[in-house]
């Protein structure tokens, strides 16, 4: 049964551009008080600012999920400020994309830190609040390369594997204790049009093209707001992906070898660009919108 969200609080990472942002406003337009987390602070103002005029009410509070102590503060700051959290919307990550070899080793260790790390440290802080109120909803951003691989986007993959399983462990737990009120959500997203690709970091040697198909965006932003309203276990966002949870379940060698080839296309066929570091270890200015722009 979906639940109203006015009133609700609710917390986002990744909160300053893509999902995140599309989120964000959705749930404000709905009367949601929400808690903005991410690393661009000015952006997060402005939106705090637009939230505020769609109809809820908005805090924002810069955070690097890859530190523990900022996420802690997070928590600290969304409690203090509207006394509770009913939904925690763990959204932030970069990527890196290049052979494994060439991405450079702090990179893979950052890109681990944000999407994997700081998924672990925003479940954490979550998940034990909402079993101090008997209630909570806790929502996981992974991704169809959580269940499945291609070539070089390998620490990404590695980090959207173990959210998946964060989740499901965490979500076994729940229900073997009997646990009420308490929800592990997972949402499964194919590519999107957001400005992830602007952001990651490239040591491909060539210039970056999103796979294909690349879908709207504004069908994950819905998807997290449909399961603050009304929680379930896993959901995947993209025609595409269920097809390709199918194919990795009964022909998995065939699943694997042409998934491989079509992203060993994709990366490799494009004209020659630099290496770049993206927003990996640090923030850029570009990419501030939901959409990234690139389809079409």
């Amino acid at each position: 049964m979906q639940q109203s969200l006015k009133g609700k609080v609710i917390v986002i990472t990744g909160a300053s551009s893509g999902f995140g942002k599309g989120a964000a406003m959705e749930l404000a337009r709905q009367g949601a008080n929400v808690v903005l987390a991410a690393r661009r602070s000015e952006l997060l103002d402005q939106l705090a600012r637009d939230c505020k005029a769609a109809g809820g009410e908005a805090i924002a509070c810069p955070t690097d999920v890859s530190r523990r102590d900022e996420v802690e503060r997070l928590a600290e700051v969304a409690v203090s400020t509207f006394g509770r959290i009913d939904v925690w919307v763990n959204d932030a990550g970069v990527g890196a994309i290049g052979s494994f070899e060439r991405i450079p080793l702090d990179v893979h260790e950052q890109v681990i830190a944000t999407n994997l790390l700081g998924t672990l440290y925003g479940t954490y802080c979550a998940y034990r609040l909402f079993l101090s109120q008997s209630s909570g909803i806790l929502i996981n951003i992974a991704s169809e390369l959580g269940f499945g691989t291609v070539p070089y986007y390998s620490s990404y993959t590695a980090a959207k594997h173990g959210v998946l399983g964060l989740s499901a462990s965490l979500r076994q737990e729940v229900k073997q204790n009997g646990i009420e009120g308490v929800h592990i959500c997972t949402i499964m997203p194919t590519a999107h049009d957001t400005p992830f690709f602007d952001h990651v970091a490239n040591y491909s040697g060539h210039e970056i093209a999103a796979p294909k198909p690349l879908h709207d965006p504004q069908h994950v932003v819905d998807a997290i707001v449909r399961i603050a309203q009304d929680p379930h276990d896993k959901e995947i966002v993209g025609a595409d992906g269920v097809v390709k949870l199918f194919m990795a379940n009964v022909l998995p060698g065939v699943s694997e070898k042409v998934g491989a080839k079509q992203m060993h296309n994709t990366v490799t066929k494009t004209p020659p660009a630099n290496d770049s570091p993206g927003a990996v270890r640090s923030t850029m200015t570009e990419g501030t919108e939901v959409e990234g722009g690139r389809r079409g």
